[in-house]
């Protein structure tokens, strides 16, 4: 009887070795030689019990799910199973206790999970953060970078500044030159003649003193389909003999339409005068457009035979591919320029000539110039306006300037004098 009640503490001091450590623990040979030889055995009689915290266990705090088991032992002679007996049990409560710790340390990590902030990743360092936006580290990057682009920016501007300011120049040119002519066609018979005379003499000379300072590179051969003596060709240089072509041809046309407003009233009425404008800015648009097929051919095809055969190759096919997508454009503008033609040889009506009753009806004042009839003419909605004030209307509307109904179906914009001010490049 003793020896039944020590081997029952001795088992409840192992079970609660078990509980307290992770680790399955075996029993070693020396108990089980000592169990044989007294003739015990071990009878596993597992029985649930209800589950109490102890208030001095942490280890059964922490893990509710461990179960108590009861063990009776009884001694036979015959009975060989003891040892086996006592190994499953500790093996199960082994188990039993690993998986509980694993949960309970599972559920502390995803409890502590949220509460931890990833920290801001050092930006020098290259490692990603999940905190900052792409567009934050953009900013960043460029906030940092910023001193070593303004430095990078002189240098190309100290490098270039004789192309930059051609460039500027040009574009000034440009602008003042376009809004003084559109407001002497706006001005009608009371136009300035001495102001187109200066206008052209300016478009002049400016021309004139930008092929003298670039001589050597013979940049007017661009105006005649040749390619100028610039070497090496590469892309920016091409890309700036275009755009200097297409600012020059700008200019020559932009003279051209000078010269039509210093024609006299007498040949060049202002209808008319409307549609000689409108056909200048056609086909000057179209040679803007034809020029640099000579230039860009020249640098696909030629400035590709260094690389030798497979990049001569690869040069002619991307230049075959260049005309066919050029061929498609100028059929588009092609088109265009034979509307403009046609309605330069046949006219367009908007109406009617209005007779001395209809304009007595109407007032005998034009809504649009506030004066008396000059040719007036009487639209489809039998509205009485002045022909040349229909006319310069329609050159900005396609409706009635009082019930803006529709008139025309295209708005001739060009027919106020105005260029263009697309950058052709290619």
């Amino acid at each position: 009887m003793k020896l039944r009640v020590q081997n029952d503490r001795s088992d409840s001091r192992r079970a609660l070795k078990l509980r307290e450590s992770p680790t399955v623990m075996q029993p070693n040979s020396s108990e089980r030689g000592a169990h044989t030889g007294n003739g015990l055995s071990l009878t596993l009689q597992p029985e649930l019990l209800t589950r109490t915290p102890a208030s001095g266990n942490t280890a059964a705090a922490a893990s509710p799910e461990i179960t108590e088991v009861r063990v009776s032992m009884t001694s036979g002679p015959g009975e060989s199973g003891g040892a086996s007996s006592r190994r499953s049990r500790v093996n199960s409560h082994s188990h039993s206790h690993s998986h509980s710790h694993g949960q309970s340390r599972a559920q502390q990590h995803s409890h502590s999970e949220p509460e931890l902030d990833p920290p801001d990743s050092d930006l020098e360092s290259g490692e990603p953060s999940a905190s900052l936006s792409e567009l934050r580290c953009l900013f960043r990057w460029l906030q940092k970078s910023l001193p070593f682009l303004i430095i990078l920016c002189a240098k190309l501007v100290i490098q270039h500044a004789l192309g930059l300011a051609v460039g500027i120049g040009l574009f000034t040119t440009f602008l003042y030159v376009n809004k003084s002519i559109q407001t002497q066609v706006f001005l009608q018979d009371r136009h300035s003649k001495l102001q187109c005379i200066w206008l052209l003499i300016f478009l002049i000379s400016s021309t004139l003193l930008l092929y003298y300072t670039f001589v050597t590179e013979t940049l007017y051969h661009c105006l005649i389909f040749l390619s100028p003596t610039i070497e090496p060709l590469g892309f920016w240089e091409v890309l700036w003999a275009v755009g200097i072509t297409n600012f020059i041809i700008k200019f020559f046309f932009m003279g051209i339409k000078c010269l039509i407003l210093l024609l006299p009233s007498s040949l060049v009425t202002y209808r008319s005068q409307g549609r000689w404008l409108m056909l200048t800015e056609e086909v000057g648009q179209v040679y803007q457009a034809t020029a640099p097929v000579p230039l860009w051919f020249r640098y696909l095809v030629i400035y590709q035979e260094v690389d030798g055969t497979p990049g001569l190759t690869l040069g002619v096919l991307l230049a075959l591919l260049y005309l066919i997508l050029k061929l498609l454009g100028l059929y588009g503008q092609w088109t265009s320029l034979l509307k403009t033609v046609r309605i330069f040889l046949k006219g367009e009506h908007t109406g009617t000539a209005a007779t001395r009753s209809q304009c007595s009806e109407a007032g005998d004042v034009c809504p649009i110039c506030q004066g008396e009839y000059r040719e007036p003419r009487a639209l489809l909605c039998q509205h009485i306006f002045c022909d040349e004030c229909i006319a310069l209307w329609f050159n900005r509307e396609k409706s009635c300037p009082l019930f803006r109904t529709v008139i025309t179906e295209k708005v001739y914009k060009w027919r106020d004098g105005a260029t263009s001010p697309h950058l052709q490049v290619y």
